[in-house]
């Protein structure tokens, strides 16, 4: 007999830690308007314990994005090689898309470190990225004026960076805390003159928490997840982003103890300058706020328990950024707590 495990919070994460992402390349912030942190990727039960054992997360993640100004100006001096000594000016808009399937395997361990539960993981994506940008770019070098006009198009099917994550968790009655670690490793499809890349083209390391208040007797949940980007140099470009600081939350509302309904968002500040880029984009500091509804639902899969969630944003109150809207649909495979509670059956032989 196969039942719904006491806490649904415990399937949540394994598909949260999925989406631990690098943003393909379609203008989101920073170099180009592209960050490592795609805001939105924690949402509710951010912080919840999970159950001992391999996990499996899928998310198909569509994001449609765009822009003027300082954001379209920025990739056509990217793509265009521009140097810095070059006065440019710019009437460009930008539009972007990216469609992604995201794989990323989880393993929780049964032993305590630090008190508290220790996962490992490993995210990387493939999909389609496709970029287009319209207007007129004027170049002035000394004497010589150039300008051009028209419209530049890209679109690529290609493979995502690796990202591998870190993650330890403690549970204190309705109260759950947890402590991340993850980064990029820049081995994605990435080439600096084109529009539509899936890899950022450097590293980065992020770093952050989160908390979870969850009552299963009132089925309200609270979550929030904060942290920092550091970015290394990209060395095709020699630009550098600035620091990045995230804040993703989720609040739900378990309607049984297989449903769930609620809202999400974020909210994304660069708080450092960008360097190596052109001086006509300033500190080039990116902001974004975003906010859309989430539905989530947990159903027993023999031994394993499976969930499958949506949840859809909108952003406003950008700047250096192209806005748009992005859907997360997720499905997401872990042990359940019945299963793993199950006593072993032993075999004695003469």
């Amino acid at each position: 007999m196969t039942r719904i495990e006491s806490n649904p919070g415990r399937i949540v994460f394994a598909a949260t830690a999925a989406a631990l992402l690098a943003c393909p390349d379609i203008s989101r912030a920073d170099e180009g308007g592209v960050s490592f942190w795609l805001p939105g990727q924690y949402a509710s039960l951010a912080a919840a314990p999970q159950v001992p054992g391999w996990a499996m997360g899928v998310i198909y993640l569509h994001s449609n994005v765009a822009a003027s100004g300082n954001v379209a100006a920025a990739r056509q001096i990217t793509v265009g090689r521009i140097p810095a000594n070059v006065n440019v000016s710019l009437d460009l808009s930008l539009r972007g898309q990216g469609d992604l399937v995201v794989i990323s395997p989880t393993y929780t361990f049964a032993t305590p470190v630090l008190g508290g539960q220790l996962s490992v993981g490993v995210a990387s994506w493939v999909g389609k990225s496709s970029a287009s940008i319209a207007g007129t770019l004027t170049a002035i070098a000394g004497p010589i004026v150039t300008t051009r006009s028209g419209i530049l198009q890209d679109s690529l099917t290609s493979y995502g960076d690796v990202v591998p994550t870190v993650t330890l968790r403690w549970n204190q009655g309705v109260n759950n805390y947890m402590v991340y670690a993850t980064g990029d490793i820049p081995v994605g499809d990435y080439n600096p003159t084109r529009l539509a890349n899936l890899g950022i083209g450097h590293g980065t390391i992020d770093a952050g928490g989160a908390y979870t208040y969850f009552n299963p007797a009132t089925g309200n949940e609270f979550s929030a997840t904060a942290g920092f980007t550091y970015n290394f140099k990209n060395p095709d470009t020699q630009y550098r982003n600035g620091i990045d600081f995230h804040f993703d939350w989720g609040a739900a509302h378990f309607v049984s103890k297989q449903l769930f309904i609620g809202l999400a968002g974020y909210a994304y500040q660069q708080i450092t300058d960008d360097s190596g880029q052109n001086p006509i984009l300033g500190g080039f500091r990116s902001r974004v706020l975003g906010i859309g509804p989430q539905i989530g639902y947990i159903f027993p899969m023999g031994d394993m328990q499976g969930f499958l969630g949506l949840r859809g944003y909108g952003d406003f109150d950008a700047a250096n950024r192209a806005p748009g809207w992005s859907t997360w649909l997720t499905f997401a495979i872990s042990p359940s707590e019945y299963a793993a509670a199950k006593p072993v059956r032993q075999r004695f032989t003469k």
